[in-house]
């Protein structure tokens, strides 16, 4: 064979090496993203769930809230306007039950406060006039944390005495 051949399959060995080098350079950035937007998909779909507990978790605090005020209006007439109260459910009298105490449930923590309601002329719900005393304001809370801290949310909407006179 003459030189020139010679130089020439040396050449394409060479090129074969740097295609086999880039093809593999370029697999191993694929699988890197890969784990990276799966490791995203997992986390985000881990925050929905926090998301969704805390959404049940709240909805559950109001229809609590709704029991402890069927049983008796006093009940929630009597409780400290603007302070924080959390909800367990008594085995023994097998109802709901407001206590100052921190009561978690699993990785949350639920809480409510109950707030005064005015009625301006109308009757209407307003920030001025008279003070309704069969209804109040009722927050729910719903808290945990995360990997960015601690997330609340909340859930605010009206109670009245239905049986009241």
């Amino acid at each position: 064979m003459n030189k020139k051949i010679k130089e020439r399959l040396n050449i394409k060995k060479g090129v074969g090496l740097v295609e086999v080098l880039v093809a593999v350079f370029i697999f191993t950035i694929i699988l890197s993203s890969l784990i990276l937007i799966s490791n995203m998909y997992l986390s985000g779909a881990g925050d929905n769930l926090k998301l969704t507990q805390a959404a049940y978790l709240a909805e559950e605090g109001v229809e609590a809230v709704k029991v402890i005020r069927d049983n008796n209006w006093t009940n929630i007439s009597d409780i400290n306007l603007g302070q924080s109260y959390y909800l367990y459910f008594s085995t023994t009298s097998s109802t709901w039950q407001a206590t100052t105490t921190v009561i978690y449930v699993d990785d949350f923590i639920r809480s409510f406060v109950l707030e005064e309601v005015k009625r301006n002329a109308d009757g209407d719900i307003s920030d001025f006039g008279d003070t309704d005393l069969k209804t109040k304001k009722l927050i729910v809370f719903v808290s945990w944390f995360g990997k960015t801290g601690e997330t609340t949310k909340s859930l605010k909407t009206y109670i009245t005495d239905i049986v009241g006179e």
